[in-house]
Order: structure tokens, then sequence, then C-alpha cells
């Protein structure tokens, strides 16, 4: 079933085909006519797959058909989420949908000065996308009123349990006295999440998970090569040289590595850009504008941003240091590979991260693909990173290896028939 078939303002149905949608993906599909019934939805879904849109979409076209003009009397709903990079993105998709419609949507976090956001908050908006932190400093300021609330968006959930928000949830569904719809988005599922999940929407809920047996898009190829720590740094070196114009996101532990490893490029003369949580929130902006725009093709990152990443052609995710929480695998993977786009992953593994790896696999429920490099090929690359070696060409033969492995198991198999029936 195409957009164009959907019972959705023709406006909006202009904008999704301006911004290329032409069908629902899974989770919108499942998603966007419970919302529009005014039903609690509880959805789990892979990173990548089309969220966002899926409760934008309905949300957007609900207050647009019964507002009778551009003027806004009160905030109907709030998307509450966990990190500034994502309320920027949600709050662009929302821009781009509500464009030309009667709805108003606005985008508020910290990191900025407060005073022009105040004054967006008093012209009026009909959508506010809200990071805790700020929105409760403009609640306590009077800024912000949830007297109109009808619907409250929780994406991200399983990380705004992680960095503590649960509380600030919790205060916000109190404040909210009139009957409301509540929907709860998540990558990922645990006991935790369940039950926050439960506490927050009725126990009529519509429960979507797509692919829960697989936390990770299909269109996402995984690969692990074991590499010293002290080795990383050529091997990155010589993955960036292998792929000149490819666009990669390099994640690493913390800030400092970050600037590590952004310092050891620069002596190679790569060109690299880095953000982190240490930046100031116009820096972090701008590093992000210069990677869409592709102005810079390499962009390193802490899992700060993991989830504010939003770049449709991100081509590999070098995991240059394996994460400390393995459900921040999923989420930087999801960087790649989006929508119908394929993508890689490439891990690199040192021994001392190999735990992390085992509760990677364990979380994902399959082995990630060793590529497996001979001893003269990894002293060459970590002693002498030249041009007569090319790491891409490693992992192009592995792959053709696998391939051909595959075929004589598929030969192997038709012969073995051939002599039972005989």
């Amino acid at each position: 079933m195409k957009f164009e078939k959907y019972r959705i303002s023709e406006t909006i149905k202009k904008n999704l085909d301006l911004m290329g949608f032409k069908r629902p993906t899974n989770i919108q599909f499942k998603s966007i006519p419970s919302i529009l019934n005014g039903e609690d939805v509880l959805a789990i879904a892979q990173t990548g797959t089309g969220k966002t849109a899926a409760f934008a979409i309905p949300l957007i076209d609900m207050i647009h058909r019964e507002k009778s003009s551009r003027r806004s009397y009160g905030i109907k709903c709030i998307v509450m989420v966990p990190t500034r990079e994502l309320a920027m993105q949600i709050g662009e998709v929302f821009e781009k949908l509500a464009r030309h419609t009667k709805v108003k949507t606005f985008a508020l976090y910290g990191g900025v000065e407060q005073d022009p956001q105040i004054k967006r908050l008093q012209a009026g908006i009909d959508i506010l996308i809200a990071t805790p932190g700020r929105m409760f400093d403009l609640i306590n300021q009077g800024y912000v009123d949830l007297s109109r609330i009808r619907t409250l968006v929780l994406d991200e959930a399983d990380h705004m349990l992680d960095l503590g928000f649960i509380d600030d949830i919790t205060y916000v569904k109190r404040k909210l006295t009139k009957k409301h719809q509540t929907l709860f988005f998540s990558a990922t599922i645990s006991k935790e999440i369940k039950k926050l999940a439960f506490s927050q929407v009725k126990s009529s809920a519509i429960r979507i998970q797509i692919a829960p047996e697989d936390p990770v898009s299909k269109n996402v190829s995984h690969f692990v090569m074991f590499v010293e720590m002290d080795d990383k740094r050529f091997f990155l070196e010589r993955f960036i040289k292998d792929n000149p114009g490819s666009k990669i996101i390099v994640f690493v532990r913390t800030r400092v590595r970050a600037e590590r490893v952004a310092k050891a490029m620069e002596r190679a003369h790569i060109d690299t850009v880095t953000i982190h949580g240490e930046k100031k929130q116009d820096e972090r902006s701008e590093v992000m504008k210069k990677f869409k725009e592709g102005r810079y093709r390499i962009m390193i990152a802490t899992d700060v941003s993991a989830r504010g990443i939003d770049v449709p052609d991100v081509d590999y995710v070098i995991n240059y240091d394996l994460p400390d929480k393995p459900e921040n695998y999923v989420h930087r993977v999801g960087r790649t590979g989006r929508g119908i786009n394929l993508g890689e992953a490439i891990s690199f593994c040192s021994k001392e991260e190999k735990g992390l790896l085992e509760d990677i696999q364990q979380l994902i429920n399959k082995d990630i693909e060793v590529i497996k490099l001979y001893k003269k090929d990894y002293d060459h690359i970590a002693s002498s990173p030249g041009k007569d070696l090319s790491l891409q060409e490693i992992i192009d033969e592995h792959e053709q290896w696998e391939a051909n492995k595959k075929k004589k198991k598929k030969r192997s198999s038709k012969i073995a028939k051939k002599k039972k029936k005989k």
C-alpha cells in the first residue's frame, strides 16, 4: 500500500513524495492506523526502520485536520527524546512533514541560548520535540504549558532509561491531567524497558514488534578483525585510503580517544571531524552539517551521538573501539544501511575487548563474521601502511572465499543426494 492511498492530508502526501517516501516501512504500516485511531502504541523496531515518520505522519495529520488556521493555542503533543542530536534530527523530520500544513513544530534542547527558544514558544506551537533538561527548565519558568497535551511520545525510550530519565518521564505523566494518548518507541527491549513501557501505556495498548529476534537491520553486513589496540590507527588509515569517496563514521569509546584518533589521521593527511559531548552544541551542529553536506567524509564520534546521526548515505561504520554496552553496538551500526540502502559495519577487536564482542554477539543472536588476517598481511599494515597491500582487497578476498565455500557445500550436498538415489 502506497502513502497516496492513506487517509491523510494531501499536503502531507506531497511532503512525503518530496522526501522520497513512496511506501510505508513495516513499522509505519503497523503504527499509523492505530495512532490515527487514538490508541496507545508500544513499538519496538530496529534503528533505521523509519520510527520517527511512523508517529510524525499521523500526529501532524490529526492536528492539521482539526485546526481552522495556523494560529496555535497551546502545545498539543510532546515528543521526549534523550539527546540534543536526536531532538534536532526528529525536529527536522517534523518540519519537513509539516511544511505548508497548519501545524507548527519546534525542537527544544539545551546547550544553546534559551531566549530565542522562549520567543518561539510564546509565538505558539503545536508539537514540541524536547530533551528533558531544557524542557523542565522552561516548565519551571512557566514557558512550557502541559495543560493542553493530548499526546505524549517517548522516543528511544531504552536510552532514556539508561540516562536516568525515568523520574522525568513519571513527572510529565503526572502533569498530564487530561485524557491523553501515549506512544512508546524503542529500538531494543529488556526487562527494564518492558517495566517502563507497561507503566506508561494503557493495558489495551497496541503492541508492535518488528523482527524482535534480530535487533539489527538486515541491510547491514557485519565483520570483525582482531587488531591490537596500538595498531588500530594503522588499520583505520588503510581502510579510509582504500575507500576514497566513501562516507564513514568511526566510533570510539571516549572524547579523548576521538581527538587522539583525529590527530593520528591528520598525521596521515586524512581530514576528519569529531563529535562528542564535550563540544558545544553549536560546534556539534556545525560538524553534523559539514558531514551531511559531504564537506567531510570521515566523522569520529562517541556513543553520545550514536542515536542522533541520521545521514542516509553512510557507507561504513567502523567500531574503532567496541562499545562498553552491547546495546550501543545496535545503535552504532544503525547509522548505515538505513531505509533501503545497504551498509557495512566493521569492528576492530583487541584482546582486551573479546568479552565485549561475545556480549554483542549474544545480544544480536548471531556470530559476527571474522575477517582473517595472515601474519604477513597484518605485520605489513601495522608496521608500514603503504600502497602495495589493500585492506579492502583482503575483505573482498575473504567474502569471495566464503561465497566459494557455500557453493562447494551446495555442490557436495547435490552429489550426496544423487548417490543416495542410486
